[in-house]
């Protein structure tokens, strides 16, 4: 077993969980990644079909995150009232639907529409994904098993990049999104089968071993403040909830305006390369990042530093993304790309262990949600920005150096606005007490 399994852990909590629930997981997001960011690798070599400006594109991307703000909360609510599972379950099928279909449009209207769509259905898995993982693993283990499922952000570029590229050399970009849309059909039926809601649900440990989980999970959630009545308002008007909003706006608004003119940049970078080509080097940054976000994650449960796991990685990222405009040649600026995509991607598993540390589990839902669902709209903003810039401009300098100073303001927020936990989290005998610190 490696750090991320915990070593230490008493019988009674079976590792299965590391190597069960977390790859179901991580497979079926990793699909639902792919169906999202797979026109970051089209765009290039639409080659005006549809008409798409600069501008365009970054709207492509960015009407994504339009409709992905509408079922957060809904989904949230579902899950933790009703069952993440089956939540998951039918938001997968409409996805891999709406995503096949996404291929089959004729006008840069209709791409827009399908776009919106997609982000519709997408938007309520990762809440609902969050829910599940809070019934499967305490919060000591939190930021590890977050991070361990969204290892399939950058290991879905990893993989999916030089397959998009490939399909793209070998058929038309429309039929890229129709097959990569069929992939979610198939694994629906692997989720049906494979995951339960609780462990007691579970058919794989015992009764003993899920009361161990189940007591454990109590136990943080007894050790919580209070959330006022309890109320979904109360949850989210609370300070450290607004902060945790903005900070993953600005994050990510930064973090989706590198990822989807990344393939672009690389493709300048080869002098036109073939779309092959551009996606085997477009799956190098994001193996960085896949090793620096778990690695990240590791040291943010052993300490329990989250703010500076959040903080530190997007001061990296600043620097990367303003150096990266200011070099030339190929080599360091692939360098800095990859500084770049793994500074974006560190923060994601000790960020969302913080809601689960500030909030009982009856309110965290709408409160990640929440967070999800207005933090994520930086994924229009980003995309839109530098694509607008770049036509405004003739250079995508002036946008990335937009991107850097919207990661500089999440950085703020975190340092000033996040103030660390006066309830640490309870943790084993000699391990460092876990607070947002």
């Amino acid at each position: 077993m490696t750090d991320l399994m915990p070593q230490s852990a008493p019988a009674a909590a079976p590792a299965k969980r590391w190597v069960y629930v977390i790859p179901v997981a991580a497979v079926m997001y990793m699909l639902a990644y792919l169906d999202r960011n797979n026109v970051s690798v089209i765009l290039p070599y639409m080659h005006g079909d549809l008409e798409l400006s600069n501008a365009d594109k970054g709207l492509v991307g960015g009407f994504f995150f339009i409709g992905y703000v509408f079922l957060q909360i809904p989904a949230a609510i579902l899950a933790q009232r009703w069952s993440a599972r089956k939540t998951v379950l039918l938001l997968m099928v409409a996805w891999g639907l709406a995503a096949a279909l996404s291929g089959l449009v004729q006008t840069k209207s209709q791409f827009y529409a399908a776009r919106f769509v997609l982000g519709f259905f997408e938007g309520g898995v990762w809440p609902a994904v969050l829910i599940l993982l809070a019934s499967w693993f305490p919060l000591r283990e939190r930021a590890r098993a977050n991070a361990l499922w969204m290892a399939c952000l950058p290991l879905s570029s990893v993989l999916m990049a030089p397959l998009s590229g490939w399909m793209l050399d070998h058929a038309g970009w429309r039929w890229v999104l129709v097959l990569q849309g069929l992939p979610p059909l198939v694994w629906a039926v692997v989720w049906w089968f494979a995951v339960a809601d609780r462990p007691a649900q579970a058919r794989w440990i015992s009764r003993a071993e899920a009361d161990h989980l189940e007591r454990s999970i109590a136990a943080d959630e007894a050790a919580k403040p209070s959330a006022g009545s309890g109320s979904y308002r109360d949850a989210v008007r609370q300070k450290p909830v607004l902060v945790l909003i903005g900070v993953y706006f600005f994050w990510i608004t930064g973090f989706y305006g590198f990822n989807l003119w990344l393939p672009s940049v690389i493709k300048e970078l080869t002098h036109d390369g073939s779309s092959t080509e551009v996606g085997l080097l477009t799956a190098i940054p994001f193996t960085v990042a896949l090793a620096v976000m778990i690695a990240n994650a590791v040291w943010s449960d052993r300490t329990g530093r989250r703010r500076r796991a959040v903080a530190v990685p997007l001061v990296v990222g600043i620097a990367a993304l303003l150096l990266g405009q200011a070099v030339d040649g190929a080599l360091p600026r692939m360098v800095l790309l990859c500084l770049t995509a793994a500074a974006v991607y560190a923060p994601y598993g000790p960020f969302w262990a913080i809601p689960g540390e500030l909030l009982r589990f009856e309110v965290v839902a709408v409160a990640m949600g929440l967070i999800n669902a207005l933090g994520n709209l930086g994924g229009f903003a980003g995309p839109y920005l530098v694509g607008w810039l770049t036509d405004t401009t003739g250079s995508s300098v002036t946008g990335f150096a937009v991107l850097a100073a919207f990661l500089a303001v999440a950085v703020a927020l975190v340092a000033f606005g996040l103030r660390p936990s006066t309830q640490p989290v309870r943790r084993p005998a000699g391990q460092a007490t876990e607070g947002v610190s």
